[in-house]
């Protein structure tokens, strides 16, 4: 792999091989995660931001709501760069704008410096979500993109569930800053990692164009579009049951926060052991069945707690999050999979088809969150929320009905390849 990182573009590289590397799996988790981890180890350190800077807690909440603002950004700007100038630049600039924002957050001296520099923190470090999924569409045939995009997600949960508790213990330990000294490391370490051993990925471009007509061709698309609803809609299922959560389990149910907290670990978990099934499924069935086998369990579970919650059972957190660790483990088929489609329906704009999918699933989470914080706050039971996922589960399923076309012949990317040689050797 090092023989070839200085290679431009259109340079041969044997892509199967670098496929299978596992400093390539390593480099994908990296940067995947460097930005939502750097997330969530900021959350145990609000209350001590607040008190530091001497503002209330909602100004000090504005670090992690407008860094999410900062990923949904970085998502439909970085995606169609990284088509036009290549993977490696793009994610080179945005991990170095992370790292200079991260030097920049230890050496704020205000609260409203922190939140600008945490927005240019996120802006840059979200590169590597959305041109990790474009680099997997461009080392991976179709088939295995989405076990590819699942396996990626189950090693970077493990990392991710864990940050929060290694922000609080750094705070504890050495005070806020220390986060960000850890932050601008890891990034820093990622940066040169990508710069000495990730070859460029992207393929040659044998058409004129680009963020236009790379858009304008996407969205032409039924396909694309069925793939990214349906993508999107499932993803919501996750904020809006996040946004209520709390509400329910605390306000409803009179538990805890700490026992919520547990009991929320649980979805989380139901959600990485389903990536992992899917990463063992893939390779023996197709994309559109794996997304079909999620929708209808995902749509089973919605169902169930639905009818737990009408019967009044729901009331314990035993039923709520029994029912929807089914739903996220049927979810994380869903997702993975619909994700895979979407980004190859157009191979060479995979960048911008990943970057519009981040900034949709970002940018319409963050009103679902709210939505559910409604749902959660403003009634007595559960009902509500459980009609709400229901609705969403039934969303999901009419994307691929009616939008997304039956595939009755299946061409692998063997055969493409074939057909592109046997037409190069006539001309």
């Amino acid at each position: 792999m090092h023989g070839v990182m200085g290679k431009p573009p259109g340079a041969a590289t044997d892509k199967s091989a670098i496929a299978t590397s596992r400093l390539m799996l390593l480099l994908l988790v990296a940067m995947t995660g460097v930005a939502p981890i750097s997330l969530y180890m900021l959350v145990p350190a609000l209350p001590v931001l607040a008190t530091a800077f001497g503002r209330d807690i909602s100004i000090a909440q504005m670090t992690v709501s407008l860094y999410m603002v900062g990923i949904a950004c970085s998502q439909i700007i970085m995606g169609p760069l990284s088509d036009r100038f290549g993977r490696r630049p793009v994610l080179l600039s945005g991990l170095g704008l992370m790292v200079v924002a991260s030097a920049a957050c230890i050496f704020a001296d205000t609260l409203p410096r922190l939140i600008a520099a945490r927005f240019l923190q996120a802006l840059g470090g979200a590169t590597g979500m959305v041109v990790s999924r474009a680099i997997i569409r461009d080392l991976y045939s179709r088939e295995r993109i989405g076990a590819m995009i699942s396996l990626v997600i189950a090693v970077m949960m493990i990392a991710q569930m864990l940050s929060p508790l290694t922000g609080g213990l750094l705070e504890t330990a050495f005070g806020w800053r220390a986060i960000f000294y850890v932050i601008t490391a890891a990034s820093l370490v990622i940066a040169v990692a990508i710069a000495f051993a990730l070859p460029e990925t992207r393929r040659d471009r044998s058409e004129a164009g680009g963020f236009r007509v790379d858009v304008g061709s996407l969205f032409k698309s039924r396909a694309f579009v069925g793939y990214l609803l349906c993508q999107v809609l499932a993803s919501q299922i996750i904020f809006t049951f996040a946004g209520a959560g709390p509400y329910v389990v605390v306000t409803q149910m009179g538990r805890s926060g700490a026992e919520y907290g547990a009991w929320f670990a649980t979805t989380g978990l139901a959600y990485l052991i389903g990536n992992l099934f899917c990463v063992r499924f893939a390779p023996r069935h197709s994309l559109e069945k794996l997304i079909w086998f999620g929708l209808a369990l995902q749509f089973l579970g919605s169902l169930m707690n639905l009818a737990w919650g009408i019967a009044g059972l729901n009331q314990a957190p035993s039923w709520l999050f029994g029912t929807q660790m089914l739903v996220m483990f049927a979810n994380a088929f869903v997702m993975s999979n619909s994700a895979a489609g979407a980004i190859s329906v157009r191979p060479e704009a995979a960048g911008t088809a990943s970057g519009a999918m981040g900034f949709l699933q970002m940018g319409i989470g963050s009103l679902f969150s709210q939505f559910g914080a409604w749902l959660g706050g403003d009634f007595a039971t559960p009902v509500p929320l459980n009609i709400a996922i229901v609705i969403l589960s039934m969303a999901c399923v009419s994307t691929m009905i009616f939008l997304v076309p039956r595939r009755d012949v299946v061409i692998s990317e063997e055969l493409i390849e074939q057909a592109e040689e046997e037409e190069s050797g006539m001309l």
